[in-house]
């Protein structure tokens, strides 16, 4: 008797065509709060869990990219021990990123995943081939998204983001 092959979900199929993930910081790789010392020196708490996941993809042939709205030393670091190229920050309007990545890279909207919390991030989400937010990311942006994690934003919502997509291309 022949064992029945169950047929991949949308969103699998969705998974297995990414080939380039680009997230937000703030609220995704964070949890969001932004913290000044006294010194005037601005922190960011970065979950571990998403560094891994960041860096298994890299080394699975996935590529990586941040766009953020803000401007921060903290998140250039971090994205430089990630070793992520694609670093662009200061940029609300992150349409006009989207497309300049699109070209160098020569891929189309449906080889990339965005994940993002905030209304800023709508009109990109909207372009990509999956579209994810946290699970505490505002209720407008969870309404439109693909995929809704379970952990929140710096909690390791990246990583399973990340990883479900590493299980769909079966390279987990």
């Amino acid at each position: 008797m022949k064992s029945e092959q169950k047929s991949p979900s949308s969103l699998t199929i969705k998974l297995r065509a990414v080939r380039m993930i680009l997230t937000d910081v703030d609220g995704v790789m964070t949890d969001g709060r932004i913290i000044y010392g006294s010194d005037g020196i601005e922190y960011k708490c970065f979950n571990v869990h998403d560094g891994y996941g960041i860096s298994r993809a890299l080394s699975k042939g996935l590529l990586m990219g941040i766009i953020s709205g803000r401007i921060s030393k903290v998140t250039a670091i971090r994205a430089k021990r990630l070793k992520i190229a694609e670093v662009y920050q200061g940029n609300e309007e992150k349409i006009t990123v989207y497309k300049k990545i699109k070209a160098k890279y020569r891929l189309i909207d449906s080889e990339f995943c965005y994940i993002g919390d905030d209304e800023f991030d709508i009109p990109l989400l909207r372009k990509v081939g999956i579209s994810a937010a946290p699970s505490d990311a505002i209720e407008s942006v969870r309404r439109e998204v693909d995929y809704v994690t379970k952990s929140a934003g710096g909690h390791g919502a990246l990583r399973e983001l990340i990883d479900a997509i590493l299980k769909a291309k079966k390279l987990i």
